[in-house]
């Protein structure tokens, strides 16, 4: 969820009536579903714009949601053990809806038990999840090292330094990497949902900057003081270490960091992970991004700005800030630029893969109830 920091408090839309549509689908689709057999694999296609099917060549245009959490603040890691028929059915919502990428935001503190310590359970659970995703025909955009509860964040985990927190998501993403080894059904690694690189030193344990949004911690500092070092240098530098971290386990599924918008700014109102600098460590470029009121061409340039030599994905989008038929407008002007959407499956749907103008409909209706 980007935002600037600090950032003016976003209004939330209503749930409404297509929340119900959701609930009616999953409870009629999630008890019928049959074993499918593997996913095609995934790759970056040969014009680097988009992806293709690897084996057929054939193109694909990821189209779908985040599964961030269940409406009540609560993450996946929260109820993913006792409620899993709920994760079934929320699931089978989203591929009747017409998704073919689910994107899920794993916690660091629930899969780590220390800095080289990997809790077994969550594994098994997160495996769990892969099958799910496969047999309803949807690929994972797999996002770690969440810390979005700060209550969560274990008191170990904040006190490491910078070489030892580096090390401990080394952990991470070698596990994470590992259990999914092989398995197509992952899209992608998302190595954190929108890292920042400090302008200057901050205070000790501080790693989530800013106020909670929405209860929540959508961004994290990857170092706590620069020390002389260049933003990009810095960034550069933990992005590869990720990699390596991941592809140390898995080769061949690709990876890439969920990036704020403003990460295109190179000075100091950048967030230090600029596009140009780490699009020869990623395969592709993930924005987020919140058009504001009356600033669709202030959107869309910042769009062609994350245009460098990789596909770019929109991976969040949402009326936040804007209407939704304002919103609908702007996805059918920058279409052509980017690789696909990925919009919100709570508190309504939104994009749907199919029809926009239609949804800002549907969307406008379920706001005003």
């Amino acid at each position: 969820m980007s935002r600037r920091l600090p950032g003016a408090e976003r209004a939330r839309p209503r749930s409404g009536a297509l929340v119900l549509l959701v609930a009616t689908l999953a409870s009629a689709g999630c008890a019928s579903l049959a074993l499918e057999p593997p996913l095609p694999r995934i790759g970056v296609a040969p014009d680097g714009r988009g992806f293709i099917e690897v084996a057929s060549g054939r193109p694909f245009r990821p189209s779908g949601f985040n599964y961030d959490h269940d409406g009540s603040g609560r993450l996946i890691e929260d109820y993913w053990v006792e409620e899993w028929s709920r994760v079934e059915a929320d699931f089978a919502a989203m591929r009747a809806l017409g998704a073919n990428v689910v994107r899920v935001h794993l916690q660091a503190a629930r899969f780590l038990g220390g800095p080289t310590r990997v809790r077994t359970a969550p594994l098994q659970r997160f495996e769990r999840l892969l099958r799910l995703a496969a047999r309803n025909g949807m690929y994972l955009d797999v996002t770690g090292l969440g810390a979005y509860h700060a209550a969560d964040v274990p008191a170990w985990y904040d006190a490491l330094d910078e070489e030892g927190r580096w090390r401990a998501q080394e952990t991470f993403w070698r596990a994470i990497a590992r259990a999914a080894a092989g398995n197509s059904t992952v899209f992608c690694y998302d190595l954190m949902n929108e890292p920042l690189v400090p302008v200057a030193r901050v205070e000790p344990r501080d790693w989530l900057p800013g106020e909670p949004f929405g209860g929540k911690q959508f961004v994290q500092y990857v170092t706590l003081d620069p020390a002389g070092r260049p933003r990009s240098e810095i960034a550069r530098a933990w992005t590869r270490r990720m990699v390596d971290a991941v592809r140390s386990a898995d080769r061949r599924a690709l990876v890439t960091v969920g990036l704020v918008p403003w990460s295109a700014d190179t000075g100091e109102g950048g967030s230090g992970f600029a596009p140009v600098a780490l699009a020869p460590l990623l395969d592709f470029l993930a924005l987020h991004i919140y058009p504001e009121q009356g600033r669709a061409d202030a959107a869309r340039q910042i769009v062609s700005a994350f245009q460098v030599g990789r596909p770019v994905l929109i991976e969040e989008i949402f009326p936040l800030a804007t209407s939704p038929e304002e919103l609908a407008e702007f996805r059918v002007r920058v279409d052509r630029e980017v690789a696909g959407w990925i919009g919100f499956f709570r508190p309504y749907p939104w994009p749907l893969p199919a029809d926009t103008r239609g949804l800002a409909e549907q969307t406008r209706g379920s706001a005003e109830e």
